[in-house]
């Protein structure tokens, strides 16, 4: 049941994939990676990472292709088409001030690290990611915390050295409230670092660890989800937790929940399931403000945006199709320019990048689309 579950959240109805658009390019981007650069993860076998420029517009150009020194695992699951094949958020994530990049290889059961320098990503390392099949990884200070979907779920923590390398985290793993059968899509940190929060599609919960001075975590406490098929989510500035719930790829169906969360590491539903009318909402970004959420709805083709109340967490649906790129287009992974003026967004169906102008309502205003280096199955996105 789980594995179905998995299956119809992330597209149903992806299996005829149209074109989005050609390949764009525009303006030349900036001159070097720290200056504005969009990263995606191949997922190949042989497991890269495709590097982007960008300008201040969001313009986009091709600028190399880098190896992890891992294995991806682009293999579709049926009926999937492999536009999602690991079914995560975080899959690629950067440190803080765009020195390092942490990449999952899912096909090799490892954590690559990538020093992100001037026109060039330098590998500094390959570690056992502790348990099987990792698809989403969280940082907070010098704490690394892994989500290995295969086998019996667990996460595992590490320590991150100032030059990137990672050290295992003794004591750190720790299993799903599910067990076996969880079917997990996501971990990610609060803000102060003081909670780790894991989503598990199958049981429709959010796992919470409380984590104490040494970096390890609580026993998991069980968080039943307010909607069907919790999937991606993000925190704000403020401490609140917004949530994409799927409702099992039903059509129309899709909706957003916010939480807060106390000291404990129980959360606190604020709005519950706040419908969009699209299908399979699954990815989460919030804007540097805190006040919008935007989440992707695969199966619809479009991307829905949210306005987060500052005072109360509740959530306010602003646009439910604020971009529309199409049936088949697959938008998955999401991440904003670090201004929070451009929204980056992996496009699994067509295997290509497009970005938008955030405007304040909520609206977007596509600006380009490159697709060039990216191959069927990658999943997973970062943005300077």
């Amino acid at each position: 049941m789980s594995r179905e579950i998995k299956y119809i959240a992330i597209c149903l109805s992806l299996l005829m994939l149209a074109p989005f658009s050609t390949e764009t390019f525009g303006a030349p981007g900036p001159k070097n990676f720290h200056a504005g650069a969009v990263y995606v993860l191949t997922n190949q076998t042989a497991n890269s990472v495709v590097v982007f420029r960008h300008n201040a517009k969001g313009m986009l150009t091709l600028a190399g292709e880098f190896p992890t020194g891992g294995a991806g695992n682009p293999v579709p699951r049926p009926p999937d088409p492999s536009s999602d094949p690991l079914a995560s958020q975080g899959a690629l994530i950067m440190s803080p001030g765009n020195r390092f990049l942490f990449a999952v290889n899912a096909g090799s059961n490892e954590i690559s690290v990538l020093k992100i320098k001037k026109n060039d990503l330098e590998l500094v390392g390959v570690v056992s990611s502790g348990g099987v099949r990792p698809i989403s990884l969280a940082l907070h200070d010098d704490l690394l915390y892994v989500l290995n979907e295969g086998g019996t779920p667990n996460i595992a923590g590490f320590d991150v050295g100032e030059d990137g390398t990672l050290t295992p985290l003794a004591g750190s793993s720790r299993p799903l409230i599910d067990g076996g059968a969880a079917d997990p899509a996501q971990i990610g940190f609060s803000h102060d670092g003081e909670l780790l929060v894991v989503s598990d599609k199958a049981g429709n919960r959010l796992n919470t660890y409380t984590i104490n001075e040494n970096g390890l975590p609580s026993p998991p406490i069980d968080n039943p989800s307010n909607g069907m098929t919790p999937f991606g989510f993000a925190f704000n500035n403020g401490g609140t937790l917004v949530v994409s719930e799927a409702f099992g790829g039903t059509p129309n169906q899709s909706a957003v929940s916010s939480y807060g969360a106390s000291e404990d590491g129980t959360l606190n539903v604020i709005s519950g399931s706040v419908a969009n009318s699209q299908t399979a909402s699954c990815w989460i970004a919030i804007t540097k403000s805190g006040k919008l959420a935007f989440v992707s709805n695969t199966g619809s083709g479009t991307i829905s945006s949210y306005h987060v109340n500052a005072e109360d967490g509740s959530l306010t649906l602003l646009n439910a199709t604020a971009a529309d790129m199409g049936l088949g287009s697959a938008p998955i992974d999401m991440d904003l320019s670090v201004n929070g003026r451009i929204l980056f967004v992996l496009l699994g169906g067509t295997q290509s990048v497009a970005s938008f102008r955030v405007w304040k309502n909520g609206n977007l205003t596509p600006v380009d689309t490159a697709s060039s280096g990216l191959p069927l199955g990658a999943q997973g996105i970062a943005a300077k």
